[in-house]
């Protein structure tokens, strides 16, 4: 059976991303999340889905909502961050379907001080709700992980208990990725804070099931957001292992892995850190860093390999009265980046054992 036996092509809400989770789990797949800023860049990412027959999750962070809607917009009271946002999510249902995938449109993560953000982002989910009987979104990311353990939680319950009713998944941290990423920067952070204990995983676990199935966590085990020389980096997925059997245990031992975990920092990774934490029910694992410089590569090579056609409109290595045009329309050098963006994508779904699932 193929996973579009199971979910539609487009984007996935309420149980919808539920079943999809589940199959990754059941088959030990992992579905990359990749950061999107554009609809040059979300376009790559589909392509690359579709052509490995794929799943795939686009997430917009905050400050690329707000490079999607354009630098020219003031930001002041996260409005770009908004507008940027709900322009990212209403291109992706209009050209996921075409692309034939199952897509989950996802916000990456809201610390506490961009909550005016989240807010912005679910009115638009409540909106497209009453029209369309499900949310703009598939999922939001919390990520209070700096707060103390008792206030995140409690911040994600009430949260939660909005979004549960109208279809929308939520994914949330406890215990802190290192590094800087996106104007968040916890390079200095304590050591222990980048390792998560298994009874707080059960905690997040027993007051979010209280209020629907349909959430998960981001649990850390060294992760640190950027690529960095191997050895540098202290991943430890094995003790996602540990949070699966403690919760497991705490609910009876009828399900092995109940717990729905997410990769964070996964950009750099090596491939049996990737395996081990699949194994123990990672299903969505973040790849921005990596994606990033994929972009870039297509572009920068054709730039070299092009460079006496990028001078000037008129005249390159072929002659003084030679036009340009078809070397320096935007649709030309753009797509060169799309290009080496979607073999990444692509990389990282074979990496994860996302390939030929539909």
């Amino acid at each position: 059976m193929g996973l579009l036996d199971i979910v539609p092509a487009g984007v996935l809400t309420g149980d919808n991303v539920r079943k999809l989770f589940d199959y990754a789990k059941e088959n030990k797949v992992c579905i990359p999340a990749i950061n999107v800023t554009s609809t040059s860049t979300a376009n790559a990412v589909l392509e690359a889905a579709r052509d490995i027959k794929s799943p795939i999750i686009l997430q917009v962070s905050q400050g690329g909502s707000a490079y999607f809607a354009g630098k020219g917009l003031s930001n002041d009271k996260q409005k770009a961050s908004i507008v940027g946002a709900v322009a990212a999510a209403h291109h992706v249902r209009l050209v996921a379907k075409a692309y034939g995938v199952p897509v989950v449109m996802h916000s990456d993560h809201c610390a506490k001080k961009l909550l005016e953000w989240f807010d912005g982002m679910l009115e638009a989910d409540e909106a497209y709700y009453k029209q369309h009987g499900e949310p703009l979104f598939s999922s939001h990311m919390l990520d209070l992980s700096e707060e103390s353990k008792e206030e995140n939680i409690e911040i994600c319950v009430k949260y939660f208990k909005r979004m549960a009713p109208i279809g929308l998944w939520l994914e949330m941290e406890i215990g802190i990725t290192g590094g800087e990423e996106d104007g968040v920067d916890n390079t200095g952070v304590d050591n222990a804070s980048l390792y998560t204990q298994a009874p707080d995983v059960f905690d997040v676990h027993k007051a979010l099931s209280a209020i629907g199935p349909n959430f998960s966590i981001a649990a850390a085990f060294g992760n640190v957001h950027g690529v960095y020389k191997p050895g540098n980096v202290k991943l430890h997925p094995e003790l996602l292992q540990k949070h699966q059997e403690h919760a497991s245990q705490q609910l009876g031992g009828k399900v092995e892995k109940p717990l729905y975990l997410v990769f964070h920092g996964g950009s750099g990774s090596t491939k049996q850190e990737i395996n081990t934490a699949v194994s123990n029910g990672v299903v969505k694992m973040n790849v921005d860093t990596d994606t990033q410089f994929a972009y870039l590569v297509g572009i920068r090579d054709f730039i070299e390999k092009k460079k006496g056609y990028l001078q000037t409109q008129v005249g390159n290595p072929e002659g003084a009265d030679k036009p340009n045009k078809k070397y320096y329309d935007p649709r030309v050098w753009v797509r060169e980046g799309e290009k080496t963006l979607a073999e990444r994508v692509k990389e990282a779904c074979r990496d994860l054992g996302n390939v030929e699932r539909l």
